[in-house]
């Protein structure tokens, strides 16, 4: 029985559509094992292209690892992952010291950046909970605390690792940046809306140490609070010596007598200095005659009346207006009285109408326009 040529093109032509569908499933298996191999190499710790160029000594950016801010809760890392990201805690990765102890740029093997904080202590279960609550805590203007490790005998802090480091070497160090009137408002925007959440969580969380040295920028000059809670973690451990404490310093609310006692107002006097060395660009304790420490708010007042605490540096970069609402900030901040001082977030409210005010006027008229050159015009209105 012969089949009709009709019946043998039906089957050839069959036949040639499975073959040309299995060709095509085939295909899409290679591409799907290409496709799972790429992301294996982009996110996992077998590439180790991070760590030549660390090695090298070149930067990786921050942003690395910024998916580590979408997972919240306290990482626990290892005494060895943490070696192998300083290279053994070296010297050259030291890049500080602060109240918690030496400070190391590390590099993670997921190619994230982190700064690693370090302290002799032994291992304590109220220093984890601690750890874990202030992870909990995330904002745009606050250092994310990633992780810990009790190890050793050392207690670790793992944080994300801003770039371009503290303000302090930005306004008073050697970093050779000229920072403008409205980049020292955006910062100190940024600074207030930071210490604002933190004071609207429940509870509370006081930072307790606030000062300049504890404001980082990252690679956009995003300003970020570092060390928020320190405190408690220092001072929870028996074996933290005096001086490791962190002591009273002229940011320090002089209407208490204990850092433990501070309240969300005692931040604020403390952003007051901050917003005083803005402005200035010299270390508040550097601005007052030693003698006349013990009387540091009427010392301002009678000072920032005249011209003689401005950075010279701002030049023309300013109006008078803008000025003029920031210097009467900051005496709100560092009044002497506690019930007297604005809340946080309406000092950061108060900052943002500042510098939309100052950008609409140099806009309209260029900066520099209505510069300060009597400090009783600043007072005039």
């Amino acid at each position: 029985m012969f089949l009709s040529p009709a019946v043998i093109a039906g089957i050839v032509v069959g036949v040639f559509l499975v073959l040309l569908t299995f060709i095509g499933l085939l295909w899409y298996c290679v591409l799907r094992r290409r496709s799972s191999s790429n992301r294996n190499s982009e996110t996992g710790s077998s590439d180790p292209s991070t760590l030549v160029e660390w090695n090298r000594g070149g930067q990786v950016s921050s942003a690395v690892g910024s998916h580590l801010a979408e997972n919240h809760g306290a990482r626990q890392f290892t005494l060895e992952e943490l070696q192998q990201a300083t290279r053994n805690f070296n010297g050259l990765n030291l890049v500080g010291t602060g109240s918690f102890g030496q400070i190391y740029k590390g590099l993670l093997l997921d190619g994230t950046v982190v700064a690693i904080k370090r302290r002799v202590s032994p291992a304590q279960q109220d220093f984890v909970e601690e750890v874990r609550r202030l992870s909990e805590i995330r904002h745009r203007n606050l250092v994310t605390l990633i992780g810990y490790c009790q190890e050793g005998g050392y207690q670790m802090l793992v944080y994300e690792y801003l770039p371009n480091g503290s303000v302090c070497g930005h306004l008073y160090g050697d970093s050779g940046t000229r920072l403008e009137f409205k980049q020292r408002l955006s910062i100190a925007i940024g600074v207030a809306k930071g210490l604002s959440h933190l004071h609207s969580l429940s509870p509370p969380v006081v930072h307790n140490n606030f000062k300049t040295s504890n404001v980082l920028v990252d690679e956009n000059f995003i300003a970020k609070v570092a060390d928020a809670g320190i405190i408690r973690l220092i001072q929870g451990s028996d074996k933290a010596g005096p001086s490791n404490r962190p002591s009273g310093s002229i940011y320090h609310d002089p209407e208490v007598s204990s850092l433990m006692q501070q309240s969300e107002s005692s931040d604020v006097y403390s952003f007051g200095v901050f917003l005083l060395e803005l402005i200035s660009g010299k270390e508040a304790a550097h601005l007052v005659p030693p003698e006349l420490k013990s009387s540091f708010i009427p010392w301002v007042e009678s000072h920032l009346n005249s011209n003689e605490l401005i950075d010279p540096r701002l030049n023309l970069s300013f109006t008078s207006e803008g000025m003029r609402d920031l210097i009467n900030l900051i005496l709100h901040c560092v009044t002497s009285s506690s019930r007297r001082r604005p809340k946080m977030r309406l000092v950061a409210t108060e900052l943002d109408r500042i510098l939309e005010t100052e950008m609409n006027l140099t806009t309209v008229m260029g900066d520099g326009t209505a510069i300060v050159t009597l400090g009783s015009q600043l007072f005039t209105s």
